[in-house]
Parts: structure tokens; sequence; C-alpha cells
């Protein structure tokens, strides 16, 4: 029940010349204390090869793991090139959703619980390029911000780093999961090297 945590991405040695590997997050609280991993699950050739050809668009899994390592939550990305979606579970059990939404100008998302009903929204704007912001109604309940992680970094890896400040502290752990699993959805969607670069 924090009401901040901190993703970073852990770097690869293989970035820094042109491979992509699967992506690693360390997740920790204001003091550095770490509270969760997630890594992306498929590895081996076809993993390497749908991170290479797909970027983004692959069919992928993010478990979650507590630090004894122990799985808390997963989430899936079925293969989309279109409106991309993130379906979030736990034991099993589906708790909810990201849905991309069109939208000329902004980045946008709906955040859905299990029966999927819209629960939140995720909007970033035009010149919002690092923040996204989520809503319930004209209620701000959290926001997700991108945190420069150096210029060599910037420059030359796909490392990044942000803060999921929640302002509702009021929040159940479920909606808390699917605002961490959308943070780690925003750096696939829009940090990621894509396919072809």
């Amino acid at each position: 029940m924090q009401p901040a945590l901190y993703v970073r991405q852990k770097r690869e040695l293989a970035e820094l010349f042109g491979f992509e590997t699967r992506n690693k997050y360390a997740i920790s609280t204001s003091d550095r204390q770490e509270v969760f991993y997630a890594a992306e699950q498929r590895s081996g050739l076809w993993g390497w090869l749908g991170r290479y050809l797909l970027g983004h668009w692959r069919s992928f899994d993010i478990a979650f793991f507590d630090p004894r390592r122990i799985e808390v939550f997963r989430a899936h990305h079925p293969f989309r090139f279109f409106f991309q979606r993130l379906e979030i579970s736990t034991n099993g059990r589906l708790i909810g959703a990201l849905q991309q939404r069109f939208s000329l100008f902004s980045k946008r998302f709906d955040i859905v619980d299990d029966s999927g009903n819209l629960v939140f929204e995720m909007k970033s704007g035009f010149f919002q390029f690092w923040t996204f912001p989520i809503s319930r109604g004209a209620e701000q309940i959290a926001v997700i911000e991108k945190k420069w992680s150096g210029l060599l970094s910037e420059m030359f890896t796909d490392k990044d780093n942000f803060r999921v400040s929640f302002q509702d502290a009021s929040l159940p752990l479920e909606y808390r999961m699917l605002i961490l699993a959308a943070a780690i959805f925003v750096d696939l969607q829009y940090f990621e090297k894509k396919a072809g670069n």
C-alpha cells in the first residue's frame, strides 16, 4: 500500500550491441526496498525472433514475483498490430485488462475489470510524452511518469525508469496490480525499440 513505486528496467549487456533481450524490471519503494520483480517469460530462439521481428506487437507474458521469487500475478499480451491489449491475472483468475483506444493526438487506454467494465482511463496528451495520468471520471487516482535514465542509457539501451504514484490511498490491491502492469505496458508500448529499427 505504498504511495509510490519505482519501476527500473534491468539493463542487459547484449543491448549495447543491438540485441533485444527479455525485458526484466525491479520494482521498489521510495526507500529503494525491492518489493517485486517482473520478467518477460518467453526465452530461447522463438522469443528472440519475436522481439526482433515483431517488437511490441508480439505475444508475450510478464510475470511479477515477490522478493522470494513467488509469482504474484501475470500479464499476458496477445499478438496484435492494432489496439494493443494487456490482460492481468492472479492465480489463473483474470482481474482486469488494459485496452488501447483510438485517438489521434493522445495515447489512450481503458482499464477494465474482470467483467469488462470500465474502471479507469489512462490518457496521455499530445505534449505529455513521458506522463500517463490515470483517472476515474474527473478524479486523477494515479500517474505513471517516465524518469530520465541518463544520456548514455537513453541513447544506447532500452533501460527505462518509471515512477507510479498512487493519489488514491484507498485503491484495492487488484487495482494497484492493474496500474503497476500499466507502467510496464507503457514502457513496452512507447519506449522499447520497435521491430525493424
